[in-house]
């Protein structure tokens, strides 16, 4: 989930994240955010912040190493509302329509089976729930995946699409990164 082996959080971290407020996406206090594909939580645990005890944040990560790194800072922080396992997206459904926001950060293209993963999704939503997917844009750039793996804007709403879901919108995040909103 967390790049191809080729320590991508790691390498992530090196670059920083893309800038992306997650209040801007419609996080609030109280909500269910769901990381899918985590790594060591970047956004997993500005979410718990946002989100506070009254919320809840499940996270999910392939990598049993990012997923203790994730736990970890969120204990030093002092954070007891996030759920985090070491799993496939694929074989994961946190819970049915109960998720106000279901969040992919640059990993959509990592995904071994991405409709798989995206059905999921639209399980876990609430009616009036989101989808959103930040990732890089199909270009050349210093840092990133591979271009020939990444998904284009195009790519990553068909995607969506045909996994039931109407696009919102489509923004840029930056130079180098998009970020696609839909609902189920």
């Amino acid at each position: 989930m967390s790049g191809h082996k080729h320590s991508g959080e790691d390498m992530i971290r090196k670059w920083h994240h893309p800038k992306i407020d997650l209040e801007s996406i419609g996080l609030r206090s109280g909500m269910v955010f769901m990381d899918i594909g985590c790594g060591d939580g970047f956004f997993t645990i500005l979410a718990a912040q946002i989100v506070g005890k009254t919320g809840k944040i499940y996270a999910v990560d392939t990598d049993a190493s990012a997923i203790e790194r994730l736990k970890h800072k969120a204990d030093k922080k002092g954070l007891t509302n996030i759920k985090a396992v070491v799993a496939k997206a694929e074989e994961t459904v946190f819970c049915d329509e109960c998720a106000d926001i279901v969040f992919y950060s640059i990993v959509l293209h990592d995904f071994h089976d991405p409709a798989k993963v995206l059905l999921n999704a639209k399980r876990m939503l609430k009616p009036d729930g989101k989808l959103v997917d930040l990732d890089w844009k199909k270009k050349r750039t210093t840092h990133g995946p591979p271009v020939r793996i990444r998904f284009s804007e195009e790519q990553a709403q068909a995607l969506i699409k045909n996994a039931g879901f109407d696009i919102e919108s489509v923004r840029d995040a930056g130079r180098d990164h998009y970020i696609v909103v839909a609902k189920p």
